[in-house]
């Protein structure tokens, strides 16, 4: 099998280059024929077309990449199979999609929200997103790199460290945190949550009605933000520098930072809803908040970005769900529960880490990949 990855390459540290990287690595690694072109690159991408000619064409990024991912591999002829994640309301591609023979999605929840928005679920199948566990491994407390790490964020040896990783961290549920961590009370012992978001101009607005919070809440000084430029070989070590991650994510269609905490080692405490569903397990290598609330929209405004030539609103049948927001109290419960329980923060990084390893290791994805293309498409 021949197989072109249409991605943000060369990679970048941003979870959709990564998906795309280690599909491409995985592949590789199998001894698979395989390039890599990044998914805009309309030049270099016909080249592959005309002397490489793959079997598939595998592009990873929403649906309305759908113009680079499928219309354009096949307009040279070329069998295109996209890895999509799910982002808003799929406004215009429907009928482009229903003519694919297969479609790959992050999650049964992204599959949901695809049949929601009008795709056949007949031809559309689960492919989680692999994860490096040769980098995303356990790291002993001891190590030099880890405590770097812990003293460059002005975490002291006693202290326990809560770690939300995110474009923001809002998004991420950081707010429900922070509302969770103000209800602890009684013998905690020291901990600090600190939020590693990423420098944009949305970032330092929302990371600035996110302390507030934290003011407001009687926290602030227990939070950190850490917001700069880092890449995916010093994410391993931030993970491991953690006690515990916090990601109850507001919209999540996989969870990747969750599962690279599973495979450092870490619990995690999450929301039961979304893609955590398939990445995560309550009580063994997470505790999952319920579901507080459901924020929907009755109609949503689309335009060239949703292959429409102007703007127009679209109103919905039925109310969609855009947003979820965790419940706060259930997290707090959870993180008393880690904070309190070393033994119970051990067994269950330990869990999570055999999970990775076992059912989202790049080299796992990688395989399933081939398998679900040669049942699906008759290719070898």
């Amino acid at each position: 099998m021949k197989v072109l990855v249409l991605y943000d390459y060369p990679a970048g540290p941003g979870g959709l280059a990564t998906q795309g990287d280690l599909l491409y690595r995985g592949l590789k690694e199998l001894g698979v024929e395989v390039h890599a072109a990044h998914y805009e690159s309309n030049q270099e991408k016909e080249w592959y077309y005309r002397w490489f000619k793959p079997d598939v064409v595998t592009g990873v990024g929403y649906w309305g990449y759908i113009p680079y991912l499928v219309q354009h591999p096949q307009h040279f002829g070329c069998t295109a199979v996209p890895w999509l994640v799910a982002d808003g309301y799929i406004a215009n591609y429907q009928e482009a999609l229903n003519t694919l023979p297969l479609i790959l999605v992050t999650s049964n929840w992204v599959k949901e929200m695809y049949v929601r928005d009008g795709i056949s679920g007949r031809h559309i199948e689960v492919l989680p997103v692999g994860c490096d566990t040769d980098a995303f491994r356990p790291f002993a407390v001891a190590d030099p790199k880890v405590a770097a790490v812990r003293q460059a964020l002005g975490i002291r040896d006693h202290e326990l460290m809560i770690l939300t990783i995110g474009g923001d961290a809002a998004s991420k549920g950081a707010q429900e945190v922070m509302h969770a961590l103000a209800q602890l009370n009684g013998e905690m012992p020291p901990w600090k949550y600190v939020c590693k978001v990423w420098p944009q101009e949305r970032t330092d607005n929302q990371n600035e009605a996110d302390m507030q919070l934290a003011r407001e809440l009687g926290i602030d000084q227990q939070v950190i933000y850490t917001q700069y430029k880092i890449s995916r070989n010093f994410m391993p070590y931030l993970m491991g520098a953690c006690d515990i991650y916090a990601a109850p994510s507001r919209l999540e269609g996989f969870g990747m930072t969750q599962v690279e905490a599973g495979a450092c080692g870490k619990p995690v405490v999450s929301m039961r809803a979304m893609g955590m569903l398939d990445t995560l397990v309550h009580g063994e290598t997470a505790l999952l908040a319920g579901v507080a609330r459901e924020v929907v929209l009755n109609e949503v405004v689309v335009g060239a970005e949703s292959g429409f030539d102007g703007r127009r609103t679209v109103v919905f049948d039925r109310p969609r769900t855009v947003d979820y927001r965790a419940d706060a109290t259930d997290i707090a419960a959870h993180l008393r529960e880690l904070l309190l329980n070393r033994d119970l923060r051990i067994r269950m990084g330990a869990a999570g880490r055999d999970r990775v390893i076992q059912c989202f290791d790049y080299r796992v994805v990688a395989r399933h990949f081939l398998e679900i293309v040669h049942e699906k498409l008759g290719i070898a």
